[in-house]
């Protein structure tokens, strides 16, 4: 079973959704790094960076979102697995496969977030973060979940 990174309800504070959004993407990319199980650790890892500027609300806001995408991650994966055609959870990119996750448990599971709201920022993030290539690959993926 998964152990959490931590509880709590959701509010938001200082970040905007975006911001917010990027920090679940960098703490849910982790998971290719780390057990589920070391999550806890990774996630006090990360909120005690100097970089990080969470305030005590995204934080809150942060950890309960990755929360629910980790306790969804298998469910996650074999949806991304039978949509992805010609491409398996193995083949793809880390950092496109994590914000396929994130953008996935966000169409599926996410009622306050509009579909086209998760693959705008899915592809946002891969043009930040991916290869050239990344934004269209997530972009097309996704559009098989709509």
């Amino acid at each position: 079973m998964f152990f959490l990174c931590c509880g709590g309800r959701i509010t938001g504070d200082k970040m905007g959704r975006r911001e917010q959004r990027e920090q679940i993407f960098k703490l849910l990319f982790r998971v290719e790094f780390n057990t589920i199980e070391e999550m806890p650790e990774q996630c006090r890892l990360f909120f005690e960076d100097e970089e990080n500027t969470a305030s005590a609300g995204d934080e809150e806001y942060i950890r309960e979102k990755l929360n629910r995408i980790l306790e969804k991650l298998p469910e996650i994966d074999q949806m991304i697995s039978t949509t992805a055609k010609g491409w398996t959870i193995d083949r793809m990119g880390k950092v496109e496969l994590t914000i396929i996750r994130l953008a996935v448990y966000e169409i599926r599971f996410d009622e306050n977030i509009p579909d086209s709201v998760a693959i705008n920022e899915a592809v946002e993030l891969a043009k930040k973060f991916g290869q050239d290539e990344s934004s269209g690959f997530v972009n097309g993926v996704l559009a098989r979940f709509v």
